[in-house]
């Protein structure tokens, strides 16, 4: 009887998604609806209109400071960002990035991701490949939960000659597989896969027991996340293959923002069109 009532109660809980919210959606094979967000209003927004996870990215450094990188973004900036999301944020998952420079080593990773967690986030994300074992693993032990980034890695674009497309040959399609399984057996909860072929994060989503999210990587990972400003239809420049206006045939950003997360739940985004 005690046991059944303290399930009940768990059952019964509302509260913000956790890490295990998001491994019973995996499980259950629902699909995971994640946005980028940087201010308390979109994050009450975004809340409001079922967004499984709001990710405060280092993206802020292009589309609200005008960078044309991500590299000019400080730690100082994605804790003022994450406080501010966190304020308006009441049920979904909230994962903060860990802007260039500040995982170098094991213990500047712990230091700069512990201001993140203090500052709301539940999850930091690093860009890379098995270089990072030893971190996540240092700061899983330390009770940071970690996301993996993997394939095309923003914080690397001058080493990658762009933002390009990852894993076109068989070596490199390997060697993001690679990456996301060292990172996953090093205690990552969850993967970003970004700007690789369908069916190769398709062999990657697979191979991983936990959720991979994708963004430019085809419509077989467990999840999607996009760029608020690409997915209203006003980051300025040339528009990534994998974007999609949602503003499109929408009366309000509401509208758009629960057309996304109903396209992302049955799969209807992405489509062809924006896969590679």
């Amino acid at each position: 009887m005690i046991e059944k009532n303290i399930a009940s109660i768990v059952s019964n809980r509302v509260g913000r998604k956790d890490i295990n919210s998001l491994l019973r959606m995996y499980i259950d094979g629902e699909r995971i609806a994640m946005l980028t967000c940087y201010d308390s209003s979109f994050a009450a927004l975004m809340d409001r209109c079922g967004v499984d996870i709001l990710f405060v990215g280092d993206s802020l450094g292009n589309v609200c400071q005008g960078h044309a990188s991500t590299l000019p973004v400080t730690l100082g900036h994605m804790v003022y960002h994450t406080k501010c999301v966190s304020r308006g944020n009441s049920s979904a998952f909230l994962i903060a990035d860990m802007p260039y420079g500040t995982y170098a080593t094991p213990g500047s990773a712990i230091d700069h991701a512990a201001k993140l967690m203090q500052a709301g986030a539940q999850m930091v994300k690093l860009e890379g490949g098995a270089w990072l074992r030893d971190i996540v693993s240092r700061l899983v032990e330390r009770g940071i939960p970690v996301c993996a980034h993997v394939g095309l890695t923003p914080q690397y674009v001058h080493s990658l000659g762009g933002y390009k497309v990852q894993g076109k040959t068989i070596e490199a399609a390997k060697l993001i597989k690679d990456d996301a399984l060292v990172l996953q057996n090093a205690g990552a909860k969850l993967v970003v896969i970004e700007a690789v072929p369908k069916l190769i994060s398709k062999e990657i989503t697979e191979a991983l027991s936990i959720p991979a999210i994708g963004i430019g990587a085809g419509p077989y990972c467990s999840g999607q996340v996009l760029v608020m400003h690409d997915m209203l239809g006003i980051s300025s420049g040339r528009k990534a293959r994998f974007v999609k206006n949602f503003m499109d045939g929408c009366q309000s950003i509401e509208a758009a923002i629960r057309s996304y997360v109903e396209e992302v739940k049955s799969n209807a985004f992405p489509n062809d069109t924006h896969c590679y």
